[in-house]
C-alpha cells in the first residue's frame, strides 16, 4: 500500500515538474529587420500628342451656279455630302493651309454636326441655317461663324444671290486645333487588295462626282465637267474615299419645304478607297462622335492614304 502511495506522489511531482516547465514564458527571439529593396518608380504616362493647327471647316455651295469654286485647292480634306432636293454640298477642312477666301459659302446642315467633332473643336463658317437647328449648333463642338455672327467675314462676290457669298478667312476666329484622336493615317499602299481602276462616279438624284486617274492623280468632274478652281487649277485628289453611309430624314426643311436629308457618319460601314490607281475594299469604324474614322483593309490592316488632299464622299447606303 505504502508502494502504491510512494508511485503516486512520485507521479504527481513529476507532473508539477513538467507543468512548471510548460508555464514558464518562452524566450523570445530577435529576427533582424532587413528593408525592402528599394523599387524603381513607374514610368509616367507618355504626354499626349499636342494638337495640330487650328481647324477651319466652310459649308460650300456645290450647285452649277457657284461653280467655280474659290480656294478649295487648299483643303486638306473635302466632304461630298446630300442635301436637300437630291443636289450636293462641300464641306472643306483647312488646317495645314488657309487661302485668303473661300465660297461660296451656304447653310450648315445637321449632318455637318455629326461629322465635324472628330477635327476636335473646328470653326464652322456657313451662311445661315434652318430657324430649328440654331440651338444645335449652339450646343455643339463646333465654333459658330455664321454670316449672322460675323458679318463682316463675309462679302458678296460676283454672281447672283445666294451663290456669291465668300468668306475672308482672316476675320473668322480660329478654330481649335487639330485633334491629336482623328489624324489622317498617311502611308504606302496595302501589299495585296488593290484592282486598277481608271475612272469611278457617285450619283446623287441631282447631281454626280467623278474621278479619273491621270497617271498621278485623282482629278475630280462635277456633274461631267471637269472641276476647275477659280485660279484655273483643276480639282484632284491623292485619295479618294467612297464612304457608305446611313441617311435619314432628318427633322429639318429647307425655305422650299424640302426635307434636308442626315448623312450618319457615326458607326461603321463600307467604303471604297482609291490611291495610286487602285481601288480597295475597306471598311470605316467611328465609335463616337469625338472619335476619328478609321478605315482598314477587307484583311483588317489599316488603310493609309496617299499623301495629298483627300476626298471623301458619303454615299447615301443601299437599303
Amino acid at each position: 500500500m505504502w508502494l502504491l502511495r510512494a508511485v503516486g506522489t512520485l507521479v504527481s511531482m513529476v507532473l508539477l515538474v513538467v507543468a512548471g516547465v510548460a508555464l514558464q514564458p518562452s524566450e523570445t527571439v530577435s529576427l533582424p529587420i532587413v528593408d525592402p529593396a528599394p523599387q524603381p518608380a513607374p514610368e509616367p504616362p507618355p504626354p499626349p500628342p499636342p494638337p495640330g493647327p487650328p481647324v477651319l471647316a466652310v459649308k460650300i455651295d456645290n450647285a452649277p451656279q457657284a461653280r467655280p469654286h474659290t480656294g478649295t485647292g487648299a483643303a486638306d480634306v473635302i466632304y461630298v455630302e446630300p442635301v436637300e432636293a437630291g443636289i450636293s454640298r462641300l464641306i472643306g477642312i483647312f488646317a495645314s493651309h488657309t487661302p485668303p477666301v473661300v465660297g461660296p459659302v451656304r447653310s450648315a446642315r445637321q449632318t455637318d454636326l455629326r461629322l465635324l467633332p472628330q477635327y476636335g473643336r473646328p470653326t464652322l463658317a456657313f451662311s445661315g441655317a434652318a430657324p430649328e437647328l440654331l440651338p444645335e449648333i449652339g450646343r455643339s463642338s463646333v465654333n459658330n461663324a455664321s454670316q449672322q455672327t460675323i458679318p463682316g467675314a463675309f462679302y458678296r462676290g460676283a454672281g447672283v444671290a445666294p451663290h456669291n457669298l465668300f468668306a475672308r478667312t482672316d476675320r473668322l476666329p480660329p478654330g481649335a486645333g487639330w485633334s491629336p484622336a482623328s489624324p489622317l493615317a498617311f502611308g504606302p499602299a496595302p501589299a495585296a487588295g488593290g484592282v486598277p481602276t481608271g475612272h469611278e462616279e457617285i450619283a446623287y438624284r441631282f447631281a454626280r462626282v467623278g474621278f479619273d486617274w491621270d497617271g498621278g492623280r485623282w482629278v475630280v468632274s462635277m456633274d461631267g465637267e471637269p472641276y476647275v478652281t477659280t485660279d484655273g487649277s483643276r480639282g484632284a485628289a491623292s485619295t479618294v474615299v467612297l464612304q457608305e453611309v446611313p441617311v435619314f430624314s432628318s427633322a429639318f426643311q429647307d425655305i422650299s419645304g424640302n426635307v434636308s436629308p442626315f448623312a450618319e457618319t457615326v458607326g461603321g460601314g463600307r467604303a471604297v478607297v482609291l490611291r495610286d490607281g487602285l481601288k480597295f475594299n475597306a471598311f470605316w469604324n467611328r465609335p463616337a462622335p469625338e472619335s476619328g474614322t478609321a478605315f482598314t483593309t477587307e484583311a483588317g490592316e489599316p488603310m493609309q492614304f496617299a499623301p495629298g488632299q483627300v476626298w471623301v464622299v458619303l454615299v447615301p447606303k443601299a437599303p
